[in-house]
């Protein structure tokens, strides 16, 4: 069994901002392969299904981005989920060109402070992690201000293209490996 998180804020005034990117990538799972609703267990919204006949819990943690390690290690816990080899972690990345997709089998938080508190949360940073490009900060602009806004048509246009390919990203790493998404998925994009 799988543990696919996404990373956001709950709430309407966070909805199809920068910060939800993973949300938005959950939600296009939940449509794209059908997979039923739980409801909520330890603070997360979730769901259990199949994506390329593997077994997955789709997790979204409803503690707020700097707070997201705690819901991840209780569902892990719970459904005995080794979060080294069985888990896949999405969310936005202010490094990477909007549209732009970068999966990874590990590494440091990198300054993302939900990443930062999964690390903590688990004492580890070996977890596979799919980041979606959402653009560098402009000059002069408050980061929180940045991440939480949203996306001009340009961009809304390239990230929504972005999640797709974070969707079939996923099923790849679960049908044959991550190094075979890496190669497939980490090749900079024409448009970009």
């Amino acid at each position: 069994m799988y543990l696919i998180v996404g990373l956001g804020n709950p709430g309407r005034q966070y909805e199809a901002t920068r910060h939800n990117m993973g949300f938005d990538v959950i939600d296009k799972l939940v449509e794209e392969y059908q997979v039923p609703q739980a409801g909520v267990k330890f603070n997360a919204m979730y769901g259990k299904g199949r994506i390329g006949g593997q077994p997955v819990i789709l997790m979204k943690p409803l503690s707020y981005m700097n707070l997201s390690g705690g819901p991840i290690r209780e569902m892990a816990n719970y459904f005995k989920i080794n979060p080294e080899t069985e888990m896949i972690v999405i969310y936005d990345d202010i490094d990477l060109d909007p549209g732009q997709l970068r999966i990874r089998k590990k590494g440091s938080a990198g300054g993302h402070n939900g990443i930062k508190h999964i690390i903590q949360q688990l004492g580890t940073q070996n977890f596979v992690r799919i980041k979606v490009g959402v653009g560098a900060k402009p000059k002069g602009w408050d980061l929180a201000d940045y991440v939480l806004g949203r996306f001009d048509k340009d961009d809304r246009a390239l990230v929504e293209e972005a999640q797709e390919r974070a969707c079939k990203a996923v099923e790849l790493i679960l049908t044959d490996s991550v190094d075979a998404a890496m190669n497939e998925y980490n090749k900079k994009t024409g448009n970009v």
